[in-house]
């Protein structure tokens, strides 16, 4: 994973795998490897939609709702930018809809210290298993980012990263979870509690 030395976990080389069998993904991820930007990646429900619903036994679809691009460059982080860049996505993919956020401003949406980095930002995220990322490196390689590691993910487990487990924060990531369905749409979805103990399936 990024960030981690010793080469590739287990859970790591399964994302991989599953990312790699989608061809609707890989398609994807060229497109927005192709637009050269700088410490970019796709994350959110691109990931976590496509493992869940794998682990449903279901196959790969793309996000129903935005494709979350996150990029970090702090010298070009006004919106009027990312506009551009979803209208130039949108141009090549009209067929679905594309969310582009430089991270280099959102800490001032969600109330942060300045984010270092792109995998930084996402720290801060909601879940462990929405805070997500994938990336075609110029290699042609897959490359992932899980600051809170893979395991809640493979686990399909709704756990609130540390910033979200107490207090009024607390409360946006049970919205989250119910607004969204996840619990219809994933019968096999856990919901973590705040010491991080698991609840018994939700089916």
């Amino acid at each position: 994973m990024d960030g981690e030395e010793g080469g590739m976990d287990t859970l790591e080389r399964r994302l991989i795998t599953i990312v790699t069998a989608s061809p609707a993904h890989l398609s994807i991820l060229g497109e927005v490897a192709a637009c050269g930007l700088s410490d970019c990646w796709i994350a959110a429900g691109f990931v976590r939609d496509l493992v869940w619903d794998h682990l449903h036994g279901r196959p790969p679809e793309l996000p129903r709702n935005d494709i979350d691009v996150i990029w970090f460059d702090a010298l070009r982080p006004h919106r009027e930018q990312d506009k551009a860049l979803e209208a130039q996505l949108s141009a090549i993919r009209p067929d679905v809809r594309w969310s582009v956020d430089n991270q280099a401003r959102m800490h001032l949406r969600n109330d942060d210290p300045p984010y270092a980095s792109a995998v930084d930002a996402m720290r801060h995220w909601p879940e462990t298993a929405t805070a997500v990322a994938v990336q075609l490196a110029p290699d042609g390689q897959l490359r992932v980012a899980a600051p809170h590691g893979l395991e809640d993910l493979f686990a399909i487990i709704a756990r609130p990263t540390p910033d979200f487990a107490s207090g009024p924060r607390h409360a946006i990531h049970l919205q989250r979870v119910r607004d969204k369905g996840w619990r219809d749409r994933w019968p096999r979805l856990r919901m973590a509690g705040d010491q991080g103990t698991a609840s018994p399936p939700l089916n």
